[in-house]
């Protein structure tokens, strides 16, 4: 039996080149959910783009990152983890721009998210968890997206460095989200793959891919970054670009055979 994995690209909306990447990845059936930066530069102009496309469609909560020069200006992810585990954050700012950010994912596709995810992590600290979960229930009822759990999944042959970085990722909320999905009966993927340092090139993302593809179980999630090119100079810009050249090999398809992988929609399972 195979072992559905959701493999969700994040940053749809950021610019251009990861837009284009997560269509063609999408095409390609090597993605199967896309996380949208809803007040992004580049979303309203292809979001509809990617509605059309047989993913699940989900909304990437953004409170630590401006996306452009002419973005208000957010805290840093140290910042705001601070003030979240200190009590010191400011909820009515971040209530805020979860209607913005829930308001611009609704106009674009006249719909619900299929799911809920954040960028960097946000939407499972303290504080922001509760108004992310009071948002779910006033908007959407019963009928609830899912929510993306990052606890970490296998990490058999991953080197120690990502391995501590899942870990801490997983310590910042993913128990205290997952109680709370439970309580409230909402879906989440198993555990999350996909975690490192976003750096090391083609070479060395294609020996981790093949690591987590090993180490997947049935229901988790790896998450990716891909680009379809890379920006002059932009040493995030060219991993991304990596990624999206691994991902789209087709390599892949027989690194999936061999670990009994198939790329599913949670939305659809």
């Amino acid at each position: 039996m195979s072992k559905r994995v959701i493999v969700c690209g994040d940053d749809f909306g950021m610019n251009a080149d990861i837009d284009e990447g997560m269509i063609a990845l999408a095409d390609m059936g090597r993605i199967s959910a896309v996380s949208c930066l809803s007040l992004g530069p580049t979303f309203a102009d292809n979001a509809a783009r990617l509605g059309a496309r047989n993913i699940d469609i989900g909304l990437h909560v953004n409170l630590s990152e401006a996306l452009d020069a002419r973005a208000e200006p957010m805290p840093s992810l140290s910042k705001l983890i601070v003030s979240a585990y200190t009590g010191r954050l400011d909820l009515n700012w971040v209530r805020t721009q979860l209607n913005r950010q829930f308001d611009a994912f609704e106009a674009a596709f006249g719909r619900a998210p299929d799911y809920i995810d954040g960028h960097q992590h946000v939407h499972q600290l303290p504080g922001v968890r509760d108004l992310v979960l009071a948002q779910l229930k006033q908007r959407f009822g019963d009928h609830r997206p899912w929510l993306r759990q990052t606890a970490p999944g296998m990490l058999s042959g991953i080197p120690m460095k990502e391995s501590i970085k899942a870990r801490i990722i997983g310590a910042l909320g993913s128990g205290a989200l997952a109680r709370q999905a439970s309580r409230d009966g909402l879906r989440t993927n198993r555990r999350l793959l996909g975690v490192y340092g976003f750096d090391g090139g083609k070479r060395r993302y294609a020996d981790l891919l093949q690591n987590w593809l090993f180490n997947a179980r049935d229901g988790d999630l790896l998450m990716c970054h891909p680009a379809m090119n890379a920006q002059e100079g932009n040493a995030m810009s060219r991993q991304r670009r990596a990624e999206f050249d691994v991902l789209a090999s087709p390599k892949l398809g027989d690194w999936m055979s061999a670990n009994g992988v198939r790329v599913s929609r949670l939305a659809a399972h």
